[in-house]
């Protein structure tokens, strides 16, 4: 595990935001780990990059908690954050993982219409953040493989993404560059 003091601070405020109902401060602190799964290609920061963030959109959705089943998925997820928390301050990879473990599988212990819409929260975020590795210059194939997700799946959201599409990016056709070259030899 790399960078475990900056979990620990992204998960300590994520809690501190979970209870404020802050969805927007989760999604910023997503996009720290983010950064920092980017740098180190870690599972573990990978793995909480889509646990915050999904956590960020259950919350900002809300409407998740009229849903059988519901009390009890969220009550497990905010305690495997605790446990993760504990398990940072610990250096205890082990728990740290079964914590995340936990969370992944009480996905799987659900049913009928939240069990959909979560697992849809949670594929979605996963292509969010393979997304988001990409753009930081990790190949298309390597963020694929290291979210669990399709390269079509990568590939049809972050080409359609407005951020690939940065002007600073965007490559001068032929003639003006050769026109571009000339003038700096003038």
């Amino acid at each position: 595990m790399y960078e475990r003091e900056n979990l620990l601070r992204i998960f300590e405020e994520t809690k501190k935001a979970v209870l404020e109902g802050s969805s927007a401060k989760i999604k910023i602190l997503s996009d720290q780990t983010t950064n920092s799964a980017s740098l180190t290609q870690d599972p573990d920061n990978i793995a909480s990059a889509v646990i915050v963030y999904s956590l960020s959109k259950i919350i900002e959705r809300g409407n998740y908690s009229s849903l059988k089943g519901w009390n009890e998925f969220y009550k497990n997820y905010l305690n495997s954050i605790w446990g993760i928390i504990s398990a940072l301050k610990q250096n205890d990879e082990d728990k740290f993982r079964k914590n995340v473990k936990i969370i992944m599988d009480s996905i799987k212990n659900l049913s009928g219409e939240l069990k959909h819409n979560i697992q849809d929260v949670f594929r979605k975020a996963s292509i969010n953040k393979a997304s988001k590795i990409y753009e930081h210059g990790i190949s298309m194939e390597t963020t694929a493989g290291l979210l669990g997700i399709t390269l079509y799946d990568l590939a049809s959201y972050a080409g359609g993404r407005e951020s690939f599409y940065r002007p600073e990016l965007k490559t001068i056709d032929v003639k003006k560059r050769i026109k571009f070259a000339m003038e700096m030899f003038e």
